[in-house]
Parts: structure tokens; C-alpha cells; sequence
């Protein structure tokens, strides 16, 4: 049984294997549900929100936070680490330079930048196991890069532990499968080309595991034949470039779209970070050359459906 439904600002797609439609109609809720709440919990967009009750205390006093903000600020931390400081959830400033909605758009300035870079600085914030505070008036949080994973494994949580053993979870392209579909067979989940919308260039079997994708294709805009992406280096405030998109398949949404955004971030040294990991990825090069990376074993492995 299929359930879309909006959050996020991405549509999103429940598939529950079961005959007990009461049964799959609860667990759809309930997961459903848990979406949303990450969602208003988390949204930099919400006035009500842990994040915007953080941002508005910045420079000013810490902000008491529960065990899950708690966990999410250790994993931020781990990236960051992971990263070189590249993954940086305080990085989500430069916003206020790059404006990707913009018509005509428009390249921010030097000056733009450094003000914005001035505030980052996942180093600078002072966090603990209940508060956390943000030492200079302006600097932000932004669970962006991690809230709709993070929402995806939850989901499948619920999902299985309400009695739904083969379930698929699609948020906005992050999947997470429960175990595998009835009949014993893995899912097959596609992956979507950079450069065509409506084309995949690979697919993936996942049998209780995850892929995500991070690319530069679906906030971006183009001056003078160059694409600028809304991934930013925070140590330049500017825009990615080397790969159109990485896809990575792990045991958890949350490792493998982190570890999608990081392999973005660290542009040409992706590689040499991701294949310690043991996990599989596919990485599209500007040039539209492939770096493909099997997992070994008994892990998924992308299967390219339309070789370059």
C-alpha cells in the first residue's frame, strides 16, 4: 500500500507490504506523523522551532535542548570532524549571500561572503548533553543536511516496530527499506540522472539498508554557462563544483546522505574519504565520467543502467 504525502517541502512516499489495510492505514499515520514533528521540531523555517529558538538566543545565552537535539548536535559534530570541517551546520548563513531563488540571479560579492563566512563556526558553539549557544549575534543552526535522513530512519523505526517488517521509506529521494519487499526480493531503487530529470543512470537493490543522493542539480542557477549549486564550502562561501551528484548506499539514511554531502563538499578528495567507510557510492564528475565503489560482501551495489 502506497502513501504520498507533503513535508519538508519535497513529497514523500510510504510503500507498506501487508494485507491488514487497518494495520498499514495506523503505521502510514504514524510515521506520517514523526515526519512532521522532525519537521516542525527542526525547520529553520518555523518561529516556533528548537532551531529558530537557538538562533534567535545567538550571542546572547544558551538554550536548554532534549536528548534528541542532543544526538543530532553529537552527529553534526562526527561530520564535521569527518569533513575537515566542510559538513558545518553553521554554515547555513551564506544563504544570506546566495540568494538561488533570485530572478535574474545574481553572484554575491565579496563582501556579502565574508560577512556571512564571519559567522560561521561549528568550532565556536558551545553545546552540551541540555543546552547549546551560538557565541556571536547572527550565527545559525541548520539541520538541513541532516533532518530528512534522520526523518527517514525514524520512520522506518515506527514502521517496524508497529508490525510492518517489509516496508519502503521515500523522503524526497533519501530511501530507507525495511527489511526486504514480501516475496523475499530486495528493492529496486532507481537513481536519477543529474543532467535528466525524468532518467535514471543507475539503480540499487536495498534489502533493510539506505541510499541517498546530494547534487547540484535541483537548486542552482546558471550565469554565463557556469552552475552555481546552493552546496557551499564554508571555508570560501562558495558553491561546490566538481561533481554533479553522489550517491551513497549504507546501513542508515543518515549516513548515506551525510555521507553524499560530505563526498560534495570535499570535491576531488571525495574518493580516498568515502572508500574507507566500506560503503557504496556512485559519484557523476562534471565531465559526466563515473566513480563507482562496491561495498563487498553482501552490501548493495549500484548497477549502471545507462553506461558513458
Amino acid at each position: 500500500m502506497r502513501y504520498r504525502f507533503n513535508a519538508m517541502a519535497s513529497v514523500h512516499e510510504l510503500q507498506l507490504s501487508t494485507s491488514d489495510r487497518a494495520l498499514a492505514d495506523r503505521v502510514a499515520a504514524a510515521a506520517i506523523g514523526d515526519v512532521r514533528r522532525i519537521e516542525a521540531k527542526y525547520s529553520r523555517y518555523r518561529d516556533d522551532s528548537v532551531t529558530s529558538a537557538i538562533n534567535r538566543a545567538a550571542g546572547r545565552a544558551g538554550v536548554a535542548i532534549d536528548a534528541e537535539t542532543a544526538s543530532l548536535l553529537r552527529y553534526a559534530d562526527r561530520c564535521h570532524a569527518q569533513s575537515g570541517g566542510r559538513f558545518d551546520i553553521t554554515s547555513g548563513v551564506l544563504r544570506r549571500a546566495w540568494d538561488f531563488k533570485r530572478r535574474p540571479p545574481r553572484i554575491p560579492s565579496r563582501t556579502e561572503l565574508d560577512a556571512a563566512r564571519g559567522l560561521i563556526g561549528w568550532e565556536r558553539v558551545e553545546w552540551s548533553d541540555t543546552h547549546v549557544h551560538l557565541p556571536l549575534h547572527g550565527m545559525e543552526l541548520d539541520f538541513g543536511g541532516i533532518g530528512k535522513e534522520y526523518a527517514a530512519d525514524r520512520a522506518a523505526g515506527i514502521c517496524r516496530d508497529l508490525g510492518i517488517v517489509h516496508a519502503l521509506v521515500n523522503l524526497g529521494g533519501d530511501v530507507r527499506a525495511v527489511g526486504p519487499r514480501a516475496d523475499g526480493s530486495p528493492w529496486r531503487v532507481g537513481i536519477r540522472d543529474p543532467r535528466r530529470e525524468d532518467a535514471t543512470i543507475a539503480s540499487i537493490l536495498l534489502d533493510d539498508a539506505a541510499v541517498a543522493t546530494s547534487g547540484d542539480y535541483e537548486c542552482y542557477f546558471e550565469i554565463d554557462q557556469r552552475r552555481y549549486c546552493h552546496l557551499l564550502d564554508p571555508r570560501t562561501g562558495q558553491p561546490v563544483s566538481h561533481w554533479q551528484s553522489v550517491s551513497v548506499a549504507a546501513p542508515l539514511a543518515i549516513l548515506a546522505g551525510s555521507y553524499a554531502t560530505i563526498a560534495m563538499l570535499l570535491e576531488r578528495d571525495a574518493e580516498p574519504c568515502l572508500t574507507p567507510l566500506g560503503v557504496a557510492f556512485l559519484m557523476v564528475a562534471q565531465d559526466g565520467s563515473l566513480t563507482m565503489r562496491d561495498a563487498g560482501g553482501a552490501s548493495p551495489a549500484f548497477v549502471v543502467s545507462c553506461p558513458r
